[in-house]
């Protein structure tokens, strides 16, 4: 490969979005953290920054660690990045500076921005196009798949049971109603053998019936 070769394909490089081009789209000189006070930084006025790693100034790989935003810069970095106060990001950026010893090599750039939110998503944009990721420190919101419901077995429906009228039981011949015999009237014939013989009204009347014997 040429020297000529060489030299586009570095300068190609170098057009990727780096601490170099920020600086040419109106970001400041970067500024080391371990140095910075608060008079190098803008006061309450709503900013955009980058953190960059100057490890990786100048070199083909991007030099841009994070990329983020806050309507009080100086209260952001030296109460949440340098001192540890704030929300999950601005912890994480603290953990990477004095338990990773980024401090000693970390410097940070920013630009005055009317709306920093739609700014910091262009530049965020653009570097994940370039790139094909975000800055290593901006945690990608990453979508975590939902496990899918349990599903129950499909339940049978239910069906109404139907009550079968039992049998009646068979009855005993003892216990079965006897039949009533039929009464049959009596007739006249019948009721007059069933009275007894006239009694005679009188015995003077029975003695004279009897006969006296001839002599």
């Amino acid at each position: 490969m040429t020297l000529v070769a060489r030299v586009k394909s570095r300068s190609k490089n170098l057009e990727f979005m780096n601490s170099q081009t920020l600086k040419e789209s109106g970001f400041s000189e970067p500024c080391l953290l371990k140095s910075i006070s608060f008079l190098n930084l803008p006061f309450n006025k709503s900013s955009v920054f980058a953190v960059i790693d100057t490890t990786l100034t100048g070199k083909t790989t991007s030099d841009i660690l994070y990329i983020g935003r806050s309507k009080r810069p100086s209260r952001r970095i030296l109460g949440g990045y340098l001192s540890g106060y704030g929300g999950k990001s601005t912890r994480k950026i603290n953990s990477e500076l004095f338990d990773n010893g980024y401090i000693e090599k970390v410097a940070i750039s920013w630009m005055v921005s009317d709306k920093p939110k739609t700014k910091q998503k262009e530049l965020m944009d653009k570097f994940i196009l370039e790139h094909g990721e975000s800055p290593l420190w901006n945690a990608s919101k990453k979508k975590t798949a939902k496990a899918p419901k349990k599903t129950s077995p499909p339940t049978k429906p239910k069906t109404k049971r139907t009550r079968v009228a039992k049998a009646a039981k068979p009855t005993p011949a003892s216990k079965q109603a006897k039949p009533t015999p039929k009464t049959v009237a009596p007739t006249k014939a019948v009721v007059a053998a069933k009275k007894p013989a006239a009694e005679s009204s009188s015995p003077v009347e029975a003695s004279s019936t009897i006969q006296k014997p001839e002599p």
